[in-house]
């Protein structure tokens, strides 16, 4: 049976659906994300190709991706306070938790069974192009490694990528990063030895957010 909608429901029913699309859109500008014409977030420009420290970083193919692991916006209540990093490494997310109850929420990969971490940490030092460091256990599993024990100058090739936020608890280094990769589609899977991994535009999102001493919480 054919529903007549009156020209006064519709009216009515306006605020209420213009209300919903700035919602949406403020959602995807709160995520550092350019909305289209319906609100949604434009993703081609987000990950696409991006010059950066003097290196090209190339494009995401993000059509390829589960949807849930590009950035976005999210309903999120927390008891942590706003700026807090959540990473929850089942679902394969990242949180950085906002006011009202949200969260900008990334797409991460994380460590492969026996070498996942959890606790909780603060972020001591930041870095762009980072010099990467492989621990010694590292190059005790993988002698090729050895090469770098002094030290892989930053760039695309580097494990680390374009951003490295390091966790430290208390005085001690965990040996824990989270950091861009040069293997994108390790996202949303278990892959590192253990540090959480972004793509190289959403970690220079988070880092361009995020202060020295942010907590980090892994669950």
């Amino acid at each position: 049976m054919a529903i007549k909608l009156s020209r006064r429901s519709f009216v009515a029913g306006i605020p209420l659906l213009l209300a919903a699309c700035q919602s949406k859109q403020g959602a995807t500008v709160q995520a550092g994300l350019t909305p289209l014409s319906d609100g949604t977030p434009d993703y081609a420009t987000a990950y696409a190709p991006v010059r950066d420290g003097g290196f090209s970083l190339p494009g995401i193919k993000y059509q390829n991706f589960d949807p849930k692991y590009l950035r976005q916006s999210v309903f999120y209540p927390s008891q942590y306070p706003s700026g807090t990093i959540v990473v929850d490494p089942n679902r394969k997310f990242l949180y950085l938790i906002q006011p009202g109850g949200r969260a900008i929420r990334y797409g991460i990969g994380v460590g492969r069974a026996g070498f996942a971490w959890n606790g909780e940490a603060v972020i001591r030092f930041k870095r762009k192009w980072p010099k990467w460091f492989p621990p010694d256990e590292m190059i005790e599993r993988e002698p090729r490694l050895a090469k770098y024990k002094d030290g892989q100058e930053g760039g695309p090739s580097n494990p680390i990528g374009a951003r490295g936020l390091y966790l430290w608890q208390g005085n001690k280094d965990t040996l824990y990063r989270i950091h861009s990769t040069n293997q994108p589609s390790s996202i949303g899977t278990n892959a590192s030895s253990g540090c959480i991994r972004m793509w190289h535009q959403d970690i220079i999102d988070l880092y361009n957010r995020v202060e020295l001493g942010t907590k980090v919480v892994v669950l």
